[in-house]
C-alpha cells in the first residue's frame, strides 16, 4: 500500500484545478496586458480569478495581489510593513518563536537594518494569547506578523482576536496563512486582518503560485522591478494558467471545507489514539486546537530520519517537520520552541492528512508505525541505556 501523509508539504492537483489550468492554457494564453481581443479574454479570466478568491477571503478583488508563493507574500508584506513603520520612526516589529522561516528569515533581515524584532514565547500548548501581543505592542511598534495556523504542528492560532489588538492600536497586522487557506475559515474583515499570505499548492492547486492579500490603502514595498502588472507592485505577465487554477482550487476547498474538516479531524483523532499507545511518545500541542489533518509525535529513543526512511519503505510518505528545512540536521525550532529537548526533538513525526485519505491507510499506519518505532528503539545504544536505567526517560 501507498500512502501520502506529507500533505502539509504540498498537495496533489484536484481534477478540478487540473482542468481549470488546461482550459487556460488552451483558451487564455494570451499576455493580459495586451491590448487585443486575445489580449483582452486573458485580462477577463485574470480578473475573474482575482474576484474569486476575493470572494472567498472576503476582501475586495483590488486587495488581491498574484505571487509566486506564500514566501514572496511574506516578504513583500513584512517588508512593506517595516518601510512604512520606519517613515514614522517605528521599527519595532513583533512575531512568534515558531513562524515559517519565510517569516523568521525575512524579519532577521529586518534586524540587521536597524529593525527590533521581538518573537514572543509559545507555551507548551503551541500557541501563544492576545494578551502576550498586548503587552509586547509599544509606541514604536509598527507591525504584527503571527501565522494563522503552525505548519509542523498544525496549532491554530487566535488571530481574530490579535487582530481586534492591532486595529485598535492603529498597528498592521499580517498572518500567514498557507497552512489554513483551504481548510479554516478565513475572512479578512471579520478576523481584523490587514495582510494574508497565502500558497496554492497547500489545497490542491498548483505549486508556485499564490496570493498576497494587503488592504486597501497600504502601500506596498515593490519587489520585483519590472512592469507595471498587479497594479505596479509585482512586476511580471502573471502566470494566468497557475493563477486560474489556484483560483479554481480555493473555491473548491471552501465549499467543501465542512465536510472535509469534520472527515479529516475523525482520521487524525484516530491517529492519535492509536500513536498515544506508543510508550514514551507524546503529541506535540493539543488535541483539540488543530489543524484538521494534522498528527505531530515525538518517540523518544529514535531519530526522525530514520523513522521516515523505513516507513518510506512500507509505503508510508510522511515527514519529520516542514519541508522548507528537510535537509537540516537539527532539530525542529518549532519543537524547541514549545519546549521540547534536543534529545526528543530530532525523533519527531509529521503525518497530514487529506481529504482523499482513506480509513484503510490510517490502519495500515496505525500498524506500520509502532512497528518502525519499536524496530529502530531495538537498534539503539540511548533507548538500551534508558530500559537499563542507566538513563532517564524524558517522556
Amino acid at each position: 500500500m501507498r500512502v501520502y501523509a506529507d500533505n502539509a508539504a504540498t498537495t496533489k492537483m484536484s481534477e478540478t484545478a487540473i482542468k481549470a489550468m488546461d482550459d487556460a492554457i488552451q483558451n487564455y494564453w494570451g499576455n493580459p496586458s495586451s491590448l487585443h481581443s486575445i489580449g483582452q479574454s486573458a485580462a477577463e479570466a485574470l480578473q475573474k480569478a482575482r474576484e474569486d478568491i476575493a470572494e472567498v477571503l472576503g476582501c475586495t478583488a483590488r486587495e488581491i495581489y498574484f505571487t509566486s508563493g506564500g514566501s514572496e507574500a511574506d516578504n513583500q508584506a513584512i517588508i512593506s510593513a517595516a518601510r512604512i513603520g520606519a517613515k514614522k520612526g517605528k521599527k519595532h516589529i513583533i512575531s512568534t518563536a515558531f513562524e515559517h522561516h519565510a517569516v523568521l528569515h525575512t524579519l532577521k533581515k529586518l534586524e540587521n537594518e536597524g529593525f527590533e524584532v521581538e518573537l514572543l514565547d509559545v507555551s507548551k500548548n503551541a500557541n501563544i494569547t492576545p494578551e502576550q501581543v498586548k503587552n509586547a505592542i509599544r509606541d514604536n511598534t509598527c507591525l504584527v506578523t503571527v501565522m494563522f495556523a503552525n505548519n509542523e504542528i498544525g496549532s491554530i492560532l487566535p488571530i481574530a482576536e490579535i487582530g481586534a489588538i492591532c486595529r485598535e492600536k492603529g498597528i498592521l497586522f499580517h498572518t500567514d496563512a498557507v497552512q489554513a487557506a483551504g481548510h479554516l475559515h478565513i475572512n479578512v474583515a471579520e478576523q481584523n486582518i490587514d495582510m494574508l499570505s497565502l500558497s496554492a499548492h497547500k489545497f490542491h492547486g498548483p505549486k508556485g503560485v499564490g496570493v498576497l492579500y494587503a488592504k486597501k490603502g497600504i502601500p506596498l514595498t515593490v519587489l520585483i522591478e519590472g512592469g507595471a502588472q498587479e497594479r505596479g507592485k509585482r512586476a511580471g505577465t502573471e502566470n494566468l494558467p497557475a493563477i486560474i487554477s489556484m483560483a479554481a482550487a480555493l473555491k473548491e476547498s471552501n465549499a467543501n471545507l465542512d465536510v472535509n474538516a469534520a472527515r479529516m479531524s475523525r482520521q487524525r483523532d484516530k491517529l492519535i489514539d492509536g500513536l498515544s499507545k506508543i510508550e514514551h511518545s507524546a503529541l506535540n500541542g493539543t488535541r483539540e486546537n488543530r489543524l484538521p489533518g494534522n498528527v505531530n509525535f515525538i518517540f523518544e529513543g529514535i531519530e526522525g530520519e530514520s523513522l521516515l526512511l523505513l516507513l518510506d519503505d512500507r509505503g508510508i510518505c510522511a515527514s519529520s517537520g516542514s519541508a522548507c528545512t528537510s535537509g537540516s540536521l537539527d532539530p525542529s525550532h518549532v519543537l524547541l520552541a514549545i519546549g521540547r529537548p534536543h534529545e526528543i526533538a530530532h525523533g519527531s513525526l509529521r503525518l497530514s492528512l487529506s481529504e482523499w485519505t482513506t480509513e484503510e491507510e490510517i490502519d495500515y499506519m496505525l500498524e506500520q508505525i509502532p512497528v518502525v518505532v519499536k524496530y529502530l528503539r531495538n537498534m539503539s545504544p540511548l533507548w538500551r541505556e534508558k530500559i537499563n536505567g542507566e538513563k532517564q526517560f524524558v517522556l
